[in-house]
């Protein structure tokens, strides 16, 4: 009996020792647990422009160089289309004086710059003469309104 009795002391033991590494490993567990989610949490962040799973740093944004550079190309394109649209018509402007004044300076009627499609709201820089009279330029090219509809263009000679 005496053996009997010192087994049940050894598996009352045995018992609290189970129960004390139980709670162990389940705290153990839910650790892991967290850390995981908490892992997965900073790691499931996408690219903002290709929306890949974005692997790195926690404040990471995008996947790479490439992904960097077309969502910021996407956000300056919006914002430059009406510059482009400015900037083509006054090209136009100034193919237009270009063509119709090919030795530097000549006059031509209105009515011929309309129909070469000139757009007469769009000018780069306006240029006053000691006389008084004002020139509008399209970078190097420009006219002068003179009488009855006429125009003087004039090629900008740079010293």
């Amino acid at each position: 009996m005496a053996n009997r009795q010192y087994k049940g002391e050894d598996s009352e033991e045995i018992e609290s020792v189970n129960k004390y590494l139980y709670s162990i490993i389940n705290v153990y567990t839910w650790i892991i647990f967290i850390f995981t989610i908490e892992k997965q949490r900073v790691m499931s962040k996408t690219c903002l422009d290709c929306g890949a799973t974005i692997v790195g740093r926690a404040d990471k944004k995008f996947c790479d160089d490439q992904c960097r550079n077309n969502f910021n190309n996407k956000l300056r394109a919006d914002d430059l289309t009406n510059v482009k649209v400015v900037n083509n018509i006054l090209l136009k402007n100034r193919k237009v004086l270009e063509k119709l004044n090919p030795e530097g300076k000549t006059k031509v009627p209105k009515a011929k710059l309309e129909k070469a499609g000139f757009n007469f709201s769009y000018f780069t820089h306006n240029y006053e003469t000691l006389k008084g009279s004002t020139y509008k330029f399209c970078y190097d090219y420009g006219y002068l309104p003179l009488e009855n509809d006429w125009f003087l263009l004039v090629k900008r000679e740079e010293v």
